[in-house]
Parts: C-alpha cells; structure tokens; sequence
C-alpha cells in the first residue's frame, strides 16, 4: 500500500495512534507467556519510531497499517507474541533505513527471517521472461520450509490492504485486486482462514467489478429481514429438539457472501433470484463424553432430518474425511419454510475453531488428535517439494503453484488398499507421481480398476489404480498436457530440463569435432551464420538440433560458405514473409502506448477501418462497448482489452499488474464488435426463421453464425453476432424473449472465435 513522507504528527495523529496500538494491547489473545507483553511494547516503540512521520495514501499515520496487521494476525487468527512483533516491524526494513541486522540485533534471528520472508525483492529483474510480481510470491513461499508464520503474516498485510483499498488509484487498485483473487484468497482457503479467504474474495469482487457488487448487495440487503425471519421459523424446531436431547450447542444463521452468490449466478447461468441456497445455519456443540464428535454429529443430523427433508445430493461429510485444509463439519441441505432449501452446517467446538482460525488452531490441536500426518501436513509437504526444485521462469511457478491451492479432490487406491489424494482431473500420471518421482519417471501405462488405461485417463474418486513401468522409459514432453498436479509438472520438467542439458552438451561436443576435422575454430561468426542459416533463435536450439540429428553436419561445409545475406534481401524478407523468428526485440517506441498516463482512463476510440488502432479486443473474453473492461500493455507496446473477469485478466493482474491500466470506452456508432448469446426453447414450425428477421429485419443486426440443434422437440444453439453496444445486445435479448416457444435468451460471455 502506498506510503509518503510528509509533516510531523500532530496531536491528533500521536492521540490516534496510541488509541489503536491500545486496541491491539487490551485484545490481546495468546500471549500470556513471559516477556510477551514487553516484546510486543518493544516492537511497536522501534516501528513507531522507523516510521515516524510516514502517511499512507489515505492521510493517516504508516504506523496504523502495522497496528492493523498485528491485530488481524493476533485476533482473527490467533498467532502468538513472535508474530505479532513480526507484523508491526513488517515494513521497516523495506520503508525504511532500518536494516535485517538491526531487527537480528534488537528482536534475535528467528523475527529478523520472518522480516526478511515479508520485505520484497528490490532492485533489477528481466522484464522479458519475469515478473517481479511472482518473484515476490516465490521468495515469500520459501519461507515455508522454514516457517509459514511469513504466509500468514502477509495474508494479514493483504487483507488490511484490501479493507483500506479505495486510497489508491483506480489500476492499483485492480492489480491489487487481481492478485488477492487469484492468490491470497486460495492461500487463505487452504490455510483454513474461511472467514478471511471470505472477506478477501468479496473484497476483490468490490473493487473489479463495483456496479455488479453494489447490485447483488442492495438486493441481499432488501431480503435480510424477511430471511432473518425465516431463519427463526426455522430454528426454533431444531433448537427445541436438540434442548430435549441435552445437546449443549450454538446456532447461528447467515448469508451467503456476495462473491459466492456471484459465482453461483455464473455457473448455473442463473438470475440472483433463482440462486436457492442463500441461506445457512450453522450449529456448534460442545462434545459430551458419551460418544465421539463424529457420532455427534451424525446424532444431530437425524434429529434435524426428523423434523425437515434432506436433499440427498447435498450431504458434504467432512467429519470422516476433513478437507486438505483441515477443515471439518458436516454440511445437509433441507427444505425449509416457505419452499426454501437452507443449508445447515454441524461442528464441534474444536471443528469450529478450526474453520475460523484456520492454521493456528490446526498446530493448538494437533495433539489432540490421533492423525499422525493431517491433509495440512501434506500439502505443505508437497509445496516444500516443489519449492526444494524451483522453475526458472517465476510465472510458471505461479501457474503450478495456483494448481496446489485447489481444493476440490478426489480419493483413489493404490493396489494394496493405500488411500491417495488427488486434485479433481487428474490422470493416472499424477497419481503415479504422487507415489514416487521414480515411478512417475519410469510410467508407460497404467490398471484403472483392473483395466489397462492410458498415462492420460481422467480418475475418478474410488478408482484403484496400478501403475505399469519400464527401465528404459522416460519423461515425454506431452505428458505436460495431461499431467495436473504442481508436482507431477515440476517433476517432469525437471527431467525434461536435464536431459536438454545433456542434449545441447551432446551438441557442442558433436559441433566442435565435426569444425575440428574441418580445420576451423569456433567462433561466434560462425555460431551466428548457423543461427541465420537454419532461423534458429539461440545457441541452445542449434546445439540441440545437431544432437538429435534433425542438423545433419555433413552440410557443414556447404552452409559456412553461403555468402552473406544482404540487408535488402532481409528487409524483403520482413516484408513478404511476416515477422522472421530471428528479429531481435524492437526497443520500447515512443508511440501512444508508451505515453499512457496511468493515473487518467485510456479512451478506446472508434475505428472503424482497424487502422492504426491503438488497441486490440481480447479473443479470450470478447468484451464489447458498455462491458467493464481493464487494459494490458503487451510487450509489442499494443493496448489488449480485456474483462476484468476473465481468467486471463485475472492472472495478468495478479502476475503483471504494473502493465495493467485504466481503458474507458467512448461512444462507437460504427464499428461492430462480435457477441454471441445462448437460446433455447420448444421447437415449432418456423421458430428459427422467425428469430432471425426479428435479429436482421427489426432490429438491423448483422449475423455472422448461427448453430441450431434440436432434440426431442426442445431447440437449443447459439448466434453470434455483430453489435456496437451492450445496450443493443441486452435490447436484442429482450426482443428475442418475447417471441412464443423461447425458454430462455442470455449473452455467452466468454468464447473463442472461430
């Protein structure tokens, strides 16, 4: 979050400050143990005095965002002293002068490696191949093979810099926003901190998508008395019989969050009116010593199961087998008053805390229980693993690490009745390099259920799978395209790394004896006339080349006495041919793209011949005029426009936010842009003849495909057309509604064009 120095403090400031830092100190939980309370004091005074004078983009005091983290970190989470003082200092040593050995000195080593896993990386990077985004995510990451206290901290730093979001500028604020979504709030789900991943999910949602975001909470905020009302009606039966069965417990309802509701809204394709499970009541009980938590739980079950009706497709146990985050409960979905299906969610005291505080009280309980190794554990197993062979290119690393965060798995066997983890898709090869490394290199094919199957076929959960080996077996670059799981990728590109190494040595020695027995020393003139000769863009292709003989060097001679091409000749090239694979990278022009003021919109205007347009429509998300939009710098110096929704936006966000900027669209009479939109309905004589006049005839929209199909006696298909404005498109959907025999009409936000 941005940072400015300015005048000193006034009263005001100094009053303010101590009043928040006495918040943290008066709240404090955890940290009881001696020399807490004076290690906690000692920290806020050293970064109370390193950040003197600093403001934030706000106006207020540095100082507070620190307080704020501590408080977070120590009251909604639940991390000890240690971490406190760790997220008050957490700035210092980047902000300011204060150095690693200066925090080693004053607070010992163990704060100043937690300092350094949250300080970011300065100074130059390749802007070509990297991102300094995801190399900051990378450092912080390898703190987890040491202590995760650093993630925890910084998803604290994060959450407070998402409730104090609306300081900064507009393509600040959608990068920030971008990468909370497709990062930290996975990170948060998977730590267990469902309560922040929650709040950091609506607000990202907030700032990318704000008209949409107001829209569903003014609608969940015109519901909330009437739903308060029915969540009563539906409590007061369950509480009286479980009062009757002397089950001490808390019952509580509420909402779905707005991001959720969203989410259901898109995958369902439905209005925020057919979204049917809004509501949730969740009921936590205090575990007598009759029967274990697990029993409880389903005793409770059948108490609320006698009073309302299951939806049998809704049952969610996760008290038999907790979630990769630990989390435990027990999810039924009933029919309620009024026709309303309500969610009802059962924990125990200890599952409860769990789910709120996620990773912190995950270790307070670990003694507790009898599991040796929980699904937490594994996980960070898993990214200590792939942090221990680390890719070269940081946003590939970004990429597999963002497949670890998915929570959704499947369960299958080995053949001797051994339980294995997957994520949902994954093949037969992650499953064979989630056995050993060794066996994931060796696969050639795989027994699904006793069946021979394909490295390549999809498992599902309860599948029994044996995997089938060979010595001489190795990895394949295809397998990239099917294997799922961050280890499984890393595994194999680790192999296919190091038998490249092994290949371009092959080269050099093959390249060297063959200019040996020619009598000619190598030299870079001739390295280049190779390059040229064969339009390879590096040594490492060429050397490769030759050692799978694709370069026959029996040519050698012949090639190295080619006369030079002329820069006409080239300059011809370039102009029939396209761009040629050996032009080196233009330097950044001083064009319009290069000019972009960050801090105002970039105004996409109309064009209508695409001549010296200044920017290009996303082929990923199709956004046309009226949609929200975000711009991206690409390298070439283009502006592509995107919807801030679409997956590829989002990751640019998160892994390239500083070439995100501001686009606005301005009023386009002329120029079309390419929609389509989904209809369905029951088939009648002449439906689809009548769609298409009321499309081209009424309203003058130009088609340019039209895919229909029909099957008993229900139509369904897809038009995509050319519109100027979301105002057309939404006017042409309405119109399109009305006709007699249409079910439903409704825009397909994202497509490829074909």
């Amino acid at each position: 979050m941005g940072k400015r120095k300015t005048n000193i403090f006034t009263a005001e400031d100094i009053s303010r400050i101590e009043a928040e830092f006495k918040l943290l100190k008066d709240n404090l939980y955890r940290c009881d143990k001696p020399g807490d309370r004076a290690l906690i004091d000692k920290a806020f005074q050293f970064a109370n005095e390193a950040h003197r004078d600093m403001r934030r983009n706000s106006g207020e005091p540095y100082i507070i965002h620190p307080i704020n983290v501590a408080r977070i970190v120590n009251q909604e989470i639940g991390l000890g002293a240690k971490s406190v003082a760790a997220a008050l200092l957490h700035d210092v040593v980047e902000d300011t002068e204060i150095t690693l050995e200066d925090i080693s000195k004053e607070f010992g080593p163990k704060i100043a490696s937690l300092i350094d896993g949250l300080t970011k990386i300065s100074g130059t990077y390749n802007k070509e191949t990297n991102s300094l985004q995801a190399e900051n995510f990378r450092k912080m990451l390898m703190t987890l093979s040491d202590d995760i206290r650093v993630i925890i901290i910084k998803i604290a730093d994060r959450l407070h810099n998402m409730r104090t979001l609306e300081a900064m500028p507009e393509h600040k604020r959608l990068k920030v926003a971008g990468e909370t979504i497709y990062l930290y709030a996975p990170l948060a789900h998977r730590l267990g901190l469902f309560a922040i991943k929650t709040e950091l999910e609506d607000l990202s949602f907030k700032f990318r998508h704000p008209r949409i975001f107001d829209e569903i909470a003014r609608k969940v905020k015109l519901d909330e008395k009437k739903n308060l009302a029915l969540i009563n009606r539906f409590s007061l039966p369950i509480i009286d019989r479980l009062n009757d069965n002397n089950i001490i417990f808390d019952i509580s309802g509420r909402f779905k969050s707005i991001y959720s509701i969203w989410k259901k809204m898109q995958s369902k394709n439905v209005p925020f009116e057919e979204v049917y499970d809004l509501l949730a009541v969740r009921i936590v009980f205090e575990p007598g010593p009759e029967m274990s938590e697990r029993a409880q739980c389903w005793q409770i079950y059948s108490l609320i199961t006698d009073i309302y009706t299951p939806k049998p497709d809704r049952l969610r146990d996760w008290v038999s087998r907790p979630k990769p985050n630990g989390y435990e409960a027990l999810h039924l979905t009933v029919m309620g008053p009024e026709g309303r299906w309500v969610e009802v969610q059962i924990r125990s005291q200890r599952m409860d805390d769990i789910a709120e505080r996620g990773f912190a009280a995950h270790w307070k309980y670990k003694g507790d229980t009898a599991q040796t190794e929980s699904e937490l554990d594994k996980w960070l197993k898993h990214i200590r693993e792939m942090l221990a062979n680390p890719m070269s290119d940081p946003i590939a690393f970004l990429d597999d690490f963002k497949m670890s965060l998915f929570s959704s798995e499947i369960m299958v066997f080995t053949p001797k009745g051994l339980l294995v983890n997957l994520p949902k898709g994954a093949s037969a090869l992650d499953f064979a390099y989630e056995i050993h490394t060794d066996v994931g290199n060796k696969a050639i094919g795989a027994k699904v259920n006793y069946k021979l199957s394909p490295l390549s076929v999809m498992l599902q959960s309860g599948d029994q799978v044996e995997i089938i080996t060979s010595s001489i077996a190795k990895p394949e670059k295809e397998w990239l395209e099917y294997a799922h799981t961050a280890k499984a990728k890393g595994a194999i590109k680790g192999a296919l790394r190091d038998e490249s190494k092994d290949r371009i040595q092959k080269g050099i020695e093959m390249l060297e004896q063959k200019l040996s027995e020619l009598g000619i020393l190598p030299n870079s003139e001739i390295i280049k006339k190779l390059l040229d000769n064969y339009e390879l863009l590096n040594k490492e292709e060429l050397y490769s080349r030759i050692a799978l003989g694709v370069i026959n060097l029996e040519d050698l001679r012949k090639v190295l006495k080619k006369a030079p091409e002329s820069s006409f000749n080239k300059f011809w090239k370039l102009a029939v041919g396209g761009v040629s694979r050996r032009q080196e990278p233009e330097k950044e022009t001083k064009g319009e793209a290069a000019l972009i003021d960050k801090k105002h919109p970039y105004l996409l205007r109309e064009n209508v011949n695409n001549s010296g347009n200044s920017y290009l429509i996303a082929k990923c998300c199709n956004p046309i005029p009226g949609d929200e939009v975000v711009g991206y710098i690409a390298p070439d110096n283009s502006i592509v426009v995107h919807k801030p929704k679409c997956p590829v936006a989002v990751k640019l966000l998160a892994s390239e936010g500083n070439r995100i900027i501001q686009v606005r669209w301005t009023i386009h009479k002329l120029a079309s842009f390419l929609a389509r939109i989904s209809i369905n309905g029951i088939d009648k004589l002449g439906l689809v003849n009548e769609v298409t006049n009321i499309i081209s005839m009424e309203l003058n929209v130009n088609i340019r495909n039209i895919n229909v199909s029909v099957y008993n006696g229900i139509f369904e298909g897809t038009i995509d057309l050319y519109i100027h404005h979301t105002r057309d498109l939404n006017n042409l959907i309405m119109q399109l509604s009305n006709i007699k025999g249409i079910a439903s009409v409704k825009r397909v936000e994202e497509f490829m064009e074909e």
